[in-house]
């Protein structure tokens, strides 16, 4: 039998880092593939003492349905973070999302029309290609470097492609580990107005810094560059910094947007839980954060100088990359140096074998992939454990 699946689903195939998961069931094997954060860097207490505090004090808001826009105390809770950052919104001015992965799907929703185009980094978030793409976007890749999108190219392809939305990863990308430097911020939101241009711009790293903070995000320097802020999405995440398993995100943007999102998510899940919604308000209204987000940063930045430094040791030239400031990921290009091998692949697939994972970084591009790239997360392996994996890619290599 065959069913009649929706002709949307020939634009897109199944997360090539999903499969690559199926092969990590090797005993030994050490793992620098995945995009998670460390469990064992979680609040546990801290998490357990706000779903107390939920149900003590805020059972039947927890436990019952609620509003599609979010609980509202934690609509409040977010708020006052996100000012702590430079951002000024009022509770109704966000809506909270099951994930920000839920967010990216609302704007493919609400925006996109089959034939659409869309300008995302190259790389990007392989998650946004596949999603933009469902909703039959045509995507077009903007080249970026160690200070992220360049932003002469940017103005090029959005003059002649003249894009239905811009999607950025600002701060620490995934898969680029890049930081997009305030010169550049400040040009994305003059491009915005100048174009009359929605950019979007996705946040779920910029508070792993591991020392110095990262320039203000594109939303807070909106108010700097007048008529910014009406052309401008927010993407925010606790996925990375609390739990992804609570699956808190939130959206900011224009009100007409947050409206039509609003309705595209009761059609999707009526709203995010709110029992994970109400878990995060007590957590947020604790005050926990800071001191998880310290030491989060100064376990991953040591983390990161160990890959960096293994790297160097190990594979000299034959990889170029920049150690990153912060976030979860190297991004990393072979060079083939002293005749090594060139293709990420392939190299795949001699550290599979050599008891060590990565992910090849051709699936990152929407078109024209670098063959020779490669991305690298440091979050969940302890510093022995890079060491040894590090090892085990120089003989691999």
């Amino acid at each position: 039998m065959q069913l009649p699946f929706a002709d949307r689903l020939n634009n897109v195939e199944t997360s090539a880092i999903r499969e690559l998961f199926k092969l990590l069931g090797k005993p030994g094997i050490i793992s620098f593939a995945g995009g998670f954060p460390d469990s064992a860097m979680f609040d546990v207490e801290g998490i357990r003492e706000a779903v107390n505090l939920a149900l003590t004090e805020e059972a039947g808001g927890a436990l019952q349905y609620g509003a599609t826009e979010g609980y509202n105390p934690l609509r409040e809770q977010l708020a006052a973070f996100m000012a702590a950052k430079g951002v000024a919104v009022e509770p109704d001015g966000m809506i909270v999302t099951t994930g920000s992965q839920q967010g990216l799907d609302l704007l493919g929703k609400t925006l996109i029309n089959p034939g659409d185009k869309v300008i995302v980094e190259g790389p990007t978030f392989l998650a946004t290609i596949q999603c933009f793409r469902l909703y039959g976007a045509d995507i077009i890749s903007a080249p970026i470097d160690e200070h992220g999108v360049q932003t002469d190219a940017l103005e090029k392809l959005i003059a002649e492609h003249k894009p239905k939305f811009v999607y950025l990863i600002p701060t620490f990308g995934n898969p680029s580990g890049a930081l997009l430097n305030l010169e550049r911020r400040k040009k994305v939101l003059e491009l915005a107005v100048k174009y009359q241009t929605l950019v979007v711009e996705d946040d779920p790293y910029g508070d792993l810094y591991f020392h110095e903070a990262p320039p203000p995000s594109l939303l807070a320097l909106s108010r700097d560059v007048p008529g910014s802020r009406e052309w401008l999405a927010y993407c925010g995440s606790m996925s990375k910094v609390l739990s992804p398993g609570l699956r808190v995100g939130w959206m900011i943007a224009p009100a007409e947007l947050l409206a039509k999102a609003t309705m595209c998510k009761q059609f999707s899940d009526a709203h995010t839980s709110t029992f994970a919604q109400a878990t995060a308000a007590q957590y947020l209204k604790a005050g926990r954060m800071p001191a998880t987000l310290a030491r989060v940063r100064a376990v991953y930045a040591e983390r990161a100088a160990a890959m960096g430094a293994g790297l160097k040791r190990e594979l000299g030239d034959a990889i170029a990359f920049t150690q990153p400031e912060g976030g979860l990921f190297f991004w990393a290009r072979l060079t083939g140096a002293h005749g090594k091998t060139k293709d990420a692949a392939e190299f795949a697939k001699k550290a599979i074998a050599q008891g060590v994972a990565f992910v090849p970084g051709a699936p990152f591009y929407a078109a024209d992939p670098d063959l020779s790239t490669l991305r690298f997360s440091f979050a969940t392996a302890d510093v022995a454990k890079i060491e040894e994996g590090i090892a085990r890619l120089g003989k691999a290599c």
